[in-house]
């Protein structure tokens, strides 16, 4: 009996480690994608990530050039209002709100809800409507939106040529006879946001860590790939592609706002690393509770009933997708000049 009791426990422990061994394999057959762990890997699949990364490859001085433009609220209009406002990175990357407030205090008028900027360098498209093909075309459209940063392109070179710390900044970066323009500036602040990866839990589980994900979250997982969240929540981000929208049913919330997708119909899917940071979800922010927004996507995208308790375990699983993020110092920005464009508020 003692005998016996020693192999069947054996055999249980061998098929759990093999069933972990499964599941990493499993979610990679799924399509979903760790992000790698050696960093000259990581290196090497950001700047493959990033279209204009050729033409501008990442370098430290950008970087660091690019974090203070990313910071630096003078870019706006109002001169209160930076790319950190709406993406707020102590935030998650977003700015905790249904949806961001702009210049003059405007909402946004379509409702749309600030997507987070961490992992963003992953994604296939930028905007809700995937109108962007990359980072640098995404930063140009808040500075220069109405409702948003309300700047011109004109105003934002002003500004940063009228700065000559600024200007001696681009020339080490790009070299002494740099002309600093818009699309250089945007550009710049795109290679700063390249960085802001956040490797988590789950990807040291598909990188071969079985020890990574607690036995809740893999059953969470397990829920996760079985009922389909998967078919739109894939890739190394778990979204961030383009897929249609309100395939089984309506969205409850559908009339906050006016954002039905592209001209297609077809909606940027969010990305789940980092989702418990991150609320309120959905395009137009509407709801509040994770769980709530798990057994939302299985009734409007799958055409399933999530139960309270499968949600539960699927949202379990997401603390695994929580990473670690990247230490960012907030930049001491350069002084203004009597040549710098004034704040106009507008009031």
């Amino acid at each position: 009996m003692k005998l016996t009791t020693i192999l069947l426990s054996s055999a249980v422990l061998a098929g759990s480690l093999f069933a972990n061994s499964n599941l990493a394999q499993s979610a990679k057959d799924f399509g979903l994608i760790a992000i790698p762990a050696d960093k000259a890997e990581l290196t090497k699949l950001i700047e493959e990530s990033s279209p204009d990364s050729k033409a501008f490859p990442t370098t430290e001085k950008r970087v660091e050039l690019g974090k203070k433009l990313y910071f630096d609220p003078r870019l706006s209009k109002s001169g209160i209002i930076s790319c950190n406002t709406c993406h707020n990175l102590g935030y998650g990357g977003g700015d905790n709100i249904p949806a961001s407030t702009g210049h003059k205090w405007t909402p946004n008028p379509h409702h749309i809800n600030a997507p987070t900027v961490y992992n963003s360098v992953f994604n296939s498209v930028q905007f809700w409507d995937g109108r962007a093909s990359h980072l640098a075309e995404q930063a140009a459209g808040p500075m220069t939106a109405a409702p948003e940063m309300a700047s011109t392109p004109e105003r934002v070179e002003e500004i940063i040529n009228s700065i000559p710390a600024y200007v001696r900044m681009f020339k080490d970066a790009y070299g002494k006879d740099v002309k600093v323009n818009f699309d250089l500036i945007t550009t710049t602040i795109g290679i700063f946001e390249r960085t802001l990866v956040t490797p988590s839990r789950f990807d040291d589980f598909l990188n071969g860590d079985d020890n990574a994900l607690s036995k809740e979250e893999k059953e969470g997982l397990e829920l996760f790939l079985n009922n389909g969240c998967v078919s739109c929540h894939n890739g190394i981000n778990l979204g961030g592609t383009m897929q249609p929208w309100e395939v089984a049913s309506q969205y409850e919330f559908s009339n906050v706002g006016d954002f039905k997708g592209d001209e297609n119909g077809m909606v940027k899917t969010p990305i789940l690393r980092n989702i418990h940071l991150t609320a309120p979800y959905y395009h137009n922010g509407a709801i509040w509770s994770l769980k709530d927004a798990i057994k939302g996507m299985g009734s409007i995208q799958l055409g399933i009933d999530i139960s309270d308790e499968d949600a539960k375990k699927i949202e379990t699983f997401f603390n695994s997708l929580t990473g670690r993020m990247p230490t960012i110092v907030y930049p001491m920005l350069p002084a203004s000049t009597e040549k710098t464009p004034k704040p106009d508020l507008e009031y």
